[in-house]
């Protein structure tokens, strides 16, 4: 019997991780990747350094079905979490700033909704957000309470049947833009949740500029001054910190296949620029230290995205614990930061410049690196599981 002829390794997908998609997953992420080719790349190097994020692009991500597309109903396309995971590390290899948009808008903003919101929150939301013709932010963290959002000063009190807000949030993707925000506050009744317009009176925002990191995003800090909302703003369900967290939960998944798309683009970036850059008389790839960095990157990129798919897969069976998701965004944001800190050293001089994607997609990891639960937070996370012990306090 013949022996099959081996492949001989893709230098990108050295582990052919691709034969490991469905037909379906290909095609989602090849129209992702095409997407980001034809309408992000050419303009992302302008919108970071304006530190600008197109509100149009809401629609045409709405358009290509990318907004809360991980949800039943209400206009969302229902796919697999591996779908969902495959389009947000094609939308990271633009930037980090789409993605963040992104999962902002389905994994925090449209997920809270559609998970705790009530039917008429979703029906009045929902079809809307899908489409990109209303954009949601999602309120929990403040200038004093992030990793510890227990403590958040924000709070509501009841007024009759309707609620008084108060307080400040901070850091908040998508706010200045947003035409819903999903806020988190203490109440007599612990922390609920309320799906409150923004141009309600006494709610304002204001834009966090001079920003270094995900400049292609909007990020801005909530206001709200006496407040006034209807009973039906606050979401039914929710009560304590595990509707917040709950949401969180889906924004790391994102994230732990968004990371691998930046780094890929950081790898593909220096092993291009290797191959023709020359130095005494030969490229540098054909220096050792050279390869061993690009060895490394290669290692750490085919590593971090075949967890990602093998944690998708558990999400999709229904087994992932918040523990994987902490363990995946753990692992593969530290590894895409040293990704792309290797490739920056191999442009040397280029690599500092918005001409080439990595200083870029550097700086934006640097935010990855914090936000949806710090590194210090996921490794406690992970200390309690394998020792049954907190550490947090």
């Amino acid at each position: 019997m013949a022996k099959e002829k081996t492949k001989k390794p893709s230098a990108l997908d050295f582990l052919d991780i691709d034969a490991l998609l469905n037909e379906e997953e290909r095609l989602i992420r090849d129209t992702v990747r095409s997407f980001v080719r034809n309408r992000i790349l050419p303009n992302i190097a302008e919108w970071f350094e304006e530190g600008v994020l197109p509100k149009a692009l809401a629609r045409e991500l709405g358009d290509l079905g990318l907004l809360g597309m991980h949800l039943q109903g209400y206009g969302c396309p229902g796919t697999s979490a591996v779908a969902y995971g495959l389009a947000c590390m094609e939308l990271e290899a633009g930037d980090s700033g789409i993605r963040s948009f992104a999962s902002v808008q389905g994994s925090l903003a449209m997920f809270a909704i559609h998970h705790w919101g009530s039917d008429e929150q979703r029906n009045t939301w929902l079809p809307r957000m899908a489409a990109g013709d209303a954009i949601g932010c999602f309120g929990l963290t403040e200038p004093d309470f992030g990793s510890n959002p227990s403590g958040m000063r924000a709070n509501a009190r009841r007024d009759g049947s309707d609620w008084i807000l108060n307080g400040t949030k901070m850091w908040i993707t998508n706010g200045g833009i947003a035409d819903v925000a999903v806020v988190w506050a203490q109440t007599d009744e612990g922390i609920r949740g309320f799906c409150v317009p923004t141009n309600i009176k006494g709610f304002s925002t204001t834009n966090i500029e001079k920003k270094l990191s995900l400049r292609a995003s909007v990020t801005s800090e909530l206001i709200m001054h006496d407040c006034r909302l209807p009973a039906g703003a606050v979401f039914p369900e929710a009560r304590g910190l595990k509707g917040p967290l709950a949401c969180l939960n889906e924004a790391r998944y994102g994230i732990i296949w968004g990371t691998m798309g930046a780094a890929r683009a950081c790898y593909e970036s220096a092993l291009e620029y290797s191959k023709n850059r020359e130095q005494f008389g030969k490229p540098i790839a054909a220096f050792q230290l050279t390869q061993e960095k690009l060895v490394n990157m290669l290692l750490e990129l085919n590593k971090g995205t075949l967890l990602a798919l093998h944690i998708g897969r558990m999400k999709d069976a229904h087994t992932a614990a918040p523990e994987h998701v902490s363990f995946g965004k753990l692992n593969n944001v530290r590894e895409a930061l040293q990704i792309a800190r290797d490739a920056r050293s191999i442009l040397g001089a280029n690599g500092v410049t918005l001409e080439y994607p990595v200083i870029r997609h550097m700086n934006n990891l640097e935010s990855v690196l914090t936000y949806e639960g710090t590194s210090e937070v996921h490794t406690l996370i992970l200390g309690e599981a394998i020792t049954g012990i907190p550490a947090f306090s």
